[in-house]
């Protein structure tokens, strides 16, 4: 599309219903602040800028909008009358001259932006205003869209419609695209003389039609529109978020054996033929290779994980972790900023933090990588082929060569040579008939203190 399209996202609520000292827009749906999903959404429309509305928390607002990549303009709203006030404390960006504007509300983070380039032809074909409505089961409480010939006559609110109105099951979703020509006059006449003396966007319907503008009406599914007012909703928008994603990754080639129970972050991405088991988390930044196995239990974040790897169960890959072809990390094992080579295996219950392990290497059962001295972190470097025996603490920094074999049980402080053979352990000592005697001392011990009550 040709047109040239500002985005306006109200976000000045103050959400009190949240019960939060985090301000409502910046709870997070599959790990990114509802505000930034309508940022992102916008900019899949065609949106070239946006225009920020903000209240409470109005610098961490703008933040989490540039954070995901889609810097807006700020716009603050410092009184509460309305949403056509709101819009309008965007008065500057509007006046830039867009073709399109996009109203858009940083708590309804589901709008697809099909949705929205759908509203944006209507727009191209001539209307001034496109309304975004739906259909919910039960329509009470919501403002009603009424139509005429195909065109968008008025919204009315419930307090104020005929029972006729009210027998209408089409809703006014909120959201909303203006023709950018006229969008500051329109909204400029809105008054407030209502119960609550505020500026209602909604009636610049009317206005529109009394100056023989054509107003109409777009439907949208119920879910596109949900609002988060209260964690109700945000569990419910997020539950509808994972489906959603679920279906995709199914459909794009990935096998999710139990999908209502794996959860996906914002820029998870899965390839083909990957498999993923029942109670999965992925945080944000994850990717898995083709025909990776993440068995069930794991939780994945900030990682890259390779065609062909598996992982877990019950494994957790923290972020920099960077797991090339064919990598085995076992269950209870523990990576975080470490790359593992093609064919390595961490089998099992170890912790390989701040490393890099060779291709083709094997890290015994129970070892550790001691990075962290109480102030700075340290590297372990393990080569290629090399074998590391069970319970294996190796405190950084410190290098294993190619090739090199560790004992098990070692703890080692010194680097390894390739192909060279490490030992770091006390020689065991047997003490003949030693452990009857600690026995029969422990139990007089235990017969004395019962004799004396204790």
């Amino acid at each position: 599309m040709s047109r040239t399209c500002l985005s306006i996202i109200l976000a000045a609520g103050e959400g009190s219903r949240m019960k939060s000292s985090v301000t409502k827009v910046l709870h997070p749906i599959g790990g990114r602040p509802l505000v930034a999903h309508v940022a992102a959404t916008a900019a899949a429309a065609g949106a070239q800028a946006s225009a920020l509305v903000v209240g409470r928390d109005a610098e961490a607002v703008a933040a989490a909008v540039a954070g995901a990549g889609h810097a807006a303009s700020v716009h603050l709203q410092s009184e509460r009358l309305g949403t056509a006030h709101a819009v309008l404390a965007a008065r500057k960006a509007i006046g830039a001259g867009y073709d399109d504007l996009l109203i858009l509300y940083g708590d309804t983070p589901l709008i697809r932006p099909e949705t929205l380039l759908a509203a944006r032809a209507v727009l191209a074909e001539g209307a001034a205003i496109c309304v975004i409505g739906f259909r919910p089961a039960d329509p009470t409480g919501y403002g009603r869209l009424i139509e005429e010939g195909g065109t968008l006559k008025a919204i009315r609110e419930e307090k104020d419609a005929s029972a006729e109105e009210k027998a209408i099951g089409f809703c006014n979703g909120g959201v909303m695209a203006i023709d950018g020509r006229r969008a500051l006059d329109l909204i400029g006449r809105i008054g407030n003389a209502n119960a609550k003396g505020e500026y209602y966007l909604t009636d610049i319907v009317e206005i529109a039609r009394a100056d023989g503008l054509s107003v109409r009406a777009i439907e949208a599914a119920e879910k596109e529109v949900l609002g988060v007012d209260d964690r109700v909703k945000l569990a419910r928008a997020e539950a509808v978020w994972q489906a959603d994603r679920r279906m995709e990754a199914m459909r794009a080639g990935a096998t999710l054996i139990a999908p209502d129970t794996v959860t996906f972050a914002y820029d998870t991405v899965l390839g083909r033929d990957v498999l993923v088991e029942p109670n999965v988390f992925f945080g944000a930044g994850v990717t898995v290779g083709e025909g990776a196995v993440i068995h069930a239990f794991s939780h994945l974040e900030g990682a890259e994980v390779g065609p062909g790897a598996s992982i877990g169960p019950f494994a957790r890959l923290r972020p920099g972790t960077r797991l090339a072809d064919g990598a085995k990390v076992g269950n209870f094992c523990e990576v975080k900023n470490a790359v593992v080579g093609e064919g390595a295996k961490i089998n099992h219950l170890s912790y390989i933090g701040d490393a890099s392990v060779g291709a083709r290497t094997n890290v015994g059962a129970g070892t550790i990588t001691c990075n962290y001295d109480g102030f700075l972190k340290h590297r372990t470097e393990i080569g290629a082929d090399a074998f590391i025996g069970s319970d294996t603490a190796l405190v950084a920094p410190i290098r294993v060569g190619d090739g090199a074999y560790v004992g098990s049980g070692s703890t080692l402080t010194e680097d390894v040579p390739a192909d060279a053979l490490a030992i770091a352990r006390a020689r065991q000592v047997n003490k003949p008939e030693r452990a009857r005697s600690i026995q029969e001392r422990g139990k007089a011990a235990k017969a004395q203190r019962r004799a004396a009550g204790e």
